[in-house]
């Protein structure tokens, strides 16, 4: 898929006050400083089309942005170590979640998990309970860039074995990124454009 708009719409912390269009959209979630602005961009190939920053917890709303206009990419707030006070957490997790039990139009959630770590309990849980929501999801392993492929095949390889142990039959779609030098760009914007080609049937 070839970018040829993107297209910043509206920031909004309701699900009722997202964009009220039938196009599909893709919600990208993962603990704060994991690298989803950077991705964004990379993606989109707009170098300041999402705020990157190098403090947690920069994204805290809900981020919608039009692609080709016939998709939308979502920029939802990260979670786990956003220098936020709690009650500002607690809202955060109410439209988080509110955002994909509510969002008709989303058609599958990408969460972002850097790949130089061990499985996180809290990434974990995350899938868990998108999982029993129903709701479909890839895993996006990101700064590729700063492991030796070895090192990489290994880590998503105990990743998805630690899925594979707990609660999953079998692992969710995965991708490996680097926003930096561009990895796993195509094969991300391929995914969402097969997805988008039934969706438009």
């Amino acid at each position: 898929m070839k970018i040829k708009s993107a297209d910043f719409i509206i920031s909004n912390s309701r699900v009722e006050q997202c964009p009220n269009e039938p196009l599909p959209e893709y919600a990208f979630i993962g603990r704060s400083n994991v690298g989803k602005s950077s991705l964004i961009n990379s993606l989109t190939q707009r170098k300041g089309l999402a705020k990157t920053s190098g403090r947690p917890g920069k994204t805290q709303l809900i981020n919608h942005f039009k692609i080709n206009n016939n998709w939308f990419l979502v920029d939802l707030p990260g979670y786990g170590y956003a220098r936020v006070s709690k009650k500002d957490k607690k809202i955060f997790q109410k439209y988080i979640t509110d955002y994909f039990l509510k969002r008709k139009q989303l058609v599958s959630a990408f969460v972002l998990i850097d790949i130089r770590h061990e499985p996180q309990k809290i990434d974990l849980e995350f899938m868990q309970w998108l999982g029993e929501n129903a709701i479909p999801f890839a895993i996006v392993f990101t700064k590729a860039d700063k492991l030796k492929p070895n090192a990489i095949e290994k880590q998503v390889q105990s990743y998805l074995d630690t899925l594979t142990s707990s609660i999953w039959e079998e692992a969710p779609p995965h991708f490996i990124t680097s926003s930096s030098k561009g990895i796993g760009r195509e094969e991300l914007l391929d995914y969402i454009d097969s997805i988008n080609r039934s969706f438009h049937k």
